[in-house]
Order: C-alpha cells, then structure tokens, then sequence
C-alpha cells in the first residue's frame, strides 16, 4: 500500500520533502550549537518553522488532492439528479484543495522573506569588514560551522527557487487519471469554473461565487474542460504549445488565392463609412485603453461628458447609462452626430445580452444599429457559449420568407436542421425583441417599425446593422431575421465571430458583408477549428523524433515569433489560415470574395463549428 502510494508523489515533491527536512535539521545544528544573539539565530529559527509548516501542509494538499481525484473518479453519470450531488461534492473537494495550495503558495512567501532575511543579516557582517559579532562568520569559529552555514544557505535558496518553479501539485494527477478521458474533462471543468468565478467576482460579480446549480459559467467551463482533454493522450500543455511550433515550422506551401476578386466599390465605400459607429458602440474605457494606454482614464473621462455636465439634460437617455449620460455622450462624440440622432440603445447587460445603439442618419436616409462587440465579463461569457444550438424557423426568418432566390431558399429549407453559436444564438434573440417586437409577428409595432412603418418618420430609408467582433456575430443573426421585413436592409460585421452553419452562411451573403483584417484569428475561431488544431499538433509533436524534452522550451518560443508571411507586403495572399473573402488592410478596406460567393466572406468567415 505504502509502495502505491509512494508512487502517485510527483519526484519534485520527494525533493522538496527531504530538502525541507534537511534544513530544519541543519538550521537545528546551527542554532543548538552556537552562542548567538537573538538577532542572528532568528533568521534560522524562521526557515526552521516555516520548512516545518511547509512539509505539513505538503502532507495536507496531497490529502486534499487524494481525495479530489478519487471523488472525480468514482463519479456516475446516471441521473441529473445524481450528478447535481456528485457536481456539489467536487466543488467542495476541489475548494478544499485549493485553500490548502494558496495555505502552502502563503508558506512559500515566508520562506522567501526568512531566506531574504539571513541574507540581509550576512551582508550586514560583511559591510562591517567582519568587526561585529556574528557567530558562525566570526574568524576563530569552527570550520565545520561554516561549511554547514554555506552549504544551509545554498540549499535555502535553492528549496525557495524550486518550490516556486515546481508548483503546489503534491501527487501526479496522471496517477489517477490515467488516460481516462472523462476524468480528464470533469478534472478541468472544476479547475475553470473555480477560476471563473473568482475572476468575475474580483470584477464585482459576486452572485456567480455562489451558484451551485448549472449556469453559463458551468457551460462555459465544460467547454473549456473538454478542449484540454488532451491530457489523457498524455500530453502536457508545453507539448501542446511545442506541437504548434512544430505546425507553424513545418509549414511548406502557402495558400494561392489567386481565385479572389474585388467587390464593388460602392460596398467597399459604404463598409469604410460605417466602421465608426461599430467603433462608437465601444463606450467605456476599453476604445480608449488602445489609443491611449496611459493617459486613457482622462480620455475615458473626457469623451464621457464628464467635464461638462450642463449638457447632460441634452443627452438622450439610455437604458443602464450612468447618471450623467456618459455612454450616449460618449457615442454621440465619437461620431460626431447630434444628440437627437440617438434614438435608443442599452448600456447594461444581463446574461447573454447585446448593448446597441439605434441611430437615424436623415442626411443619408438610414437607420443604424451599431451592436457592442466583447467589452464587459457578461461579453465573455457569451463568447463562451459556443456550443452548437439548432436554429429555429424565426431564426432563419428572412432566408426563408424574405426576397432571396427560390433556390436559395430550397436548400436552406432542405437541409434543416440549421446550427449557430450558442450564446450568440440566444443574444440574437433577445435583442430581435427590443428591437423590433414579438416574435413571429409581422405585423408587430417594434421600436424600428414605429420608425420604417408606412407614413412614419424614416419610411423608406435602408438599414443597416454594423458590429465588430461579437457584435458582428449577433448583428448578423439580427439581420437574417429582420431581413423579411426590411428588405433594404444590410449588415456590415467587422472581424465577426463564426455564428451560423455554412449554408446559412452561403444563403445571406446577399446582404451580410463580414470584413477580416488580415490574420485576425477570432475569425477562424471555433469549437471544431481548436479541436483540428489540437489534433495536428499532438500529430506533428509524436511525428517528430527530434521534438524531446530537452527541445521543447525552444520549441514554444516559435509560437510568439512573428511568422515570416506576416511580414510580406502581399499578407493576403500569403497566410496559409486565411479564408479567402472580405479583407480589411490599413484602414483601407479591400473587399474579397471567392468567386462562387455573391458579395462576401459570409460563406467562410461567420461560418460555425458544425461545418468548419
């Protein structure tokens, strides 16, 4: 039993373990037989209690891992009923072990600080050329003294050193898990929705921490978890980052896309022309972080209204804005409208809810809707949501109904069902409803109806929805929906997540334009593309014969270099993750299209996990 038990220990654990007995026996030594002062011994007398104290909380974080992993184990996947129990049990588990690894992180702190200490007190001898009484330095002191002194406190130092690069792990998770990958998963999942939920605490999410039944942070989590099961096949996260140095090495040829063509000028004017107001709907500090990284809090201030507050009452009020009116004033600054052309918009978020801003450009007879991209943690919590969800017939309401190709229509229709991003998905929907009424009626008096209806203010005018990054994912699936009912309408995503299947995708490339600057990955991003990528680099690092331990740091330093292709004048053409289609360079947009596409880069850019 003792020999298995010895055997889940991580080999750096035995180290820290005999090196901390060592010392406490080698500071004892020290101590018993000199004649100190208080001042000298009390170094010694610390990293004694403190190497003391980190060998028993060593004996309690493998106590408390112990009992994680075997919990995770023996878990059964019955009944929800069950695994609600089990899932309450693990959190439990894992708290308690990660409450005895920050005591033991505490421990490591301490031994630095007493390490600092002897330190500070040696070369206090020595900057008084010896002269001071300072024991075991003094020069009629035994031999064997110093030489245990010496040998004390490189052995101190290199105890802190390594307990600081080996981690808080006591026993081998591997020991347990094996290649089992389920484990593996549930391992993660608690290991990320702990993390998250501190993490949105620190951010004033406090009603998260205490949440025990499933939520979007549980989701969230599960996907996170099954994306680093890879751990089963053995493989460690320096592997993986060397196998994608490996990919990015071996790299031979570069996609040709000689196959691409320009789009009309007039979609690449108009797309230019409302990038800012996909910009504008940035309105806290995050859009002026990155054009002032250090004097931003005074730009955020500033573009917020906040120098002149006899203007606020001139404001238009949003829903969740500040008292001042800051985010409209904001808004309103950074396109350099008046404050009547805000009609409406909403600042404050729940769970997967959009901020937008609804706009009336009288001068060019439209009617905006700028939608947020990922700005606050509620933002990254729907990026989060990436599962495949089917869409429903509302969803899809302005392919099937709307004025698109009879042949377009059929294959949409003949290829139910349809699938999107999850938490874009449901975002969609919900800002569909405050936008413009009750689902499934056409007839509805929504906000933009009462705007576009017959005989009211904007009849007649075109439409058009912009967004960046998560904002162009969901305007996108607004603008397939509203599609029906304003066929003037347009969307212009920029750097737009990848939200729907491909031939949904393919279907609204008539009036959806998804514009990519450059390698801007978030694009190429999805469940299934990180699931390929993870594939190959675990392939290309067990293909590798030359890829050992020993090359591996090295090997991870290529992923943060700055690829060759990268720095061709022609990148476009060169980046072999490119896909193909709408391009924006140089704040000069340059729209693309793969030829067998009517305007866009819709078909492989908003493209979801299910078909890419």
């Amino acid at each position: 039993m003792w020999v298995s038990k010895i055997r889940t220990l991580r080999w750096v654990t035995l180290i820290l373990g005999i090196s901390n007995l060592v010392v406490i026996v080698l500071g004892g030594i020290l101590v018993v037989s000199s004649s100190c002062s208080s001042g000298m011994i009390l170094p010694f007398v610390v990293i004694m209690v403190t190497s003391s104290i980190r060998i028993m909380s060593m004996v309690g974080i493998g106590i408390a891992q112990e009992a994680t992993a075997t919990t995770i184990i023996s878990s059964p996947q019955e009944t929800l009923a069950v695994d609600a129990v089990i899932r309450q049990e693990r959190r439990m588990r894992y708290k308690r072990w990660l409450w005895w690894t920050r005591f033991g992180m505490v421990i490591t702190v301490l031994q630095f600080v007493g390490a600092t200490y002897l330190m500070f007190v040696i070369l206090k001898y020595f900057s008084h050329n010896g002269n001071s009484r300072a024991c075991f330095l003094e020069p009629n002191s035994i031999g064997w003294e110093k030489n245990i002194l010496v040998f004390f406190i490189i052995l101190v130092w290199f105890l802190v050193t390594l307990q600081c690069i080996a981690g808080s792990d006591v026993l081998r998770w591997r020991s347990f898990y094996a290649t089992h990958d389920n484990a593996w998963k549930a391992h993660y999942q608690e290991v990320f929705d702990h993390g998250l939920r501190e993490a949105l605490c620190c951010l004033g999410r406090v009603k998260y921490l205490s949440v025990l039944e499933e939520d979007e942070v549980f989701s969230v989590a599960r996907l996170l978890g099954d994306l680093v099961a890879y751990r089963a096949s053995g493989t460690g996260h320096l592997e993986l980052l060397a196998g994608l140095a490996l990919l990015q090495r071996r790299r031979d040829s570069l996609n040709s896309y000689e196959e691409l063509v320009e789009a009309p000028e007039e979609q690449i004017q108009e797309a230019a022309a409302f990038h800012q107001f996909a910009e504008a709907a940035y309105t806290g500090p995050l859009l002026d972080f990155g054009r002032n990284p250090i004097l931003f809090p005074c730009a955020w201030l500033y573009r917020q209204g906040v120098l002149t507050p006899w203007t606020r009452n001139r404001r238009p009020i949003l829903e969740g804005d500040n008292w001042w009116r800051g985010h409209a004033a904001a808004f309103l600054k950074y396109v350099n409208l008046p404050p009547e052309a805000l009609r409406q918009g909403r600042v404050s978020q729940a769970k997967c809810e959009a901020a937008y801003y609804i706009v009336i450009l009288h001068h060019l007879q439209t009617v905006v809707i700028a939608v947020r991209g990922t700005e606050t943690p509620e933002d990254l919590i729907t990026d989060g949501l990436c599962r495949e969800s089917p869409l429903e017939m509302d969803d899809l309401d302005g392919l099937i109904n709307g004025r698109i190709h009879p042949d377009v229509k059929q294959r949409v229709m003949s290829s139910f069902p349809h699938y999107g991003h999850s938490g874009i998905v449901e975002t969609a929907r919900e800002l569909f409803m405050q936008v413009d009424g009750q689902s499934g009626d056409f007839n509805s008096t929504g906000f933009l109806s009462s705007l576009l209806g017959v005989g009211c203010e904007c009849h007649g005018y075109n439409v058009r929805i912009v967004g960046h990054s998560l904002g162009g994912a969901i305007g996108a699936l607004l603008g397939i929906r509203l599609y029906r009912r304003y066929p003037n309408l347009h969307v212009y995503s920029y750097g737009s997540l990848p939200c729907v299947d491909s031939i949904v995708a393919e279907a609204c490339s008539d009036f959806v334009t998804s514009i990519v600057y450059r390698y801007e990955f978030s694009s190429r991003l999805s469940v299934n593309s990180i699931m390929r990528l993870r594939a190959a680099a675990i392939s290309a690092l067990s293909q590798d014969s030359s890829a050992d331990s020993a090359m591996i740091c090295k090997l991870t330093q290529q992923i943060f270099n700055i690829s060759p292709c990268l720095k061709s004048k022609d990148g476009m053409r060169s980046s072999s993750f490119h896909c193909g289609a709408l391009t924006a360079e140089d704040n000069n947009y340059h729209t693309y299209k793969r030829k067998h596409y009517k305007h866009v880069i819709t078909g492989s850019s908003i493209c979801f996990s299910r078909n890419n």
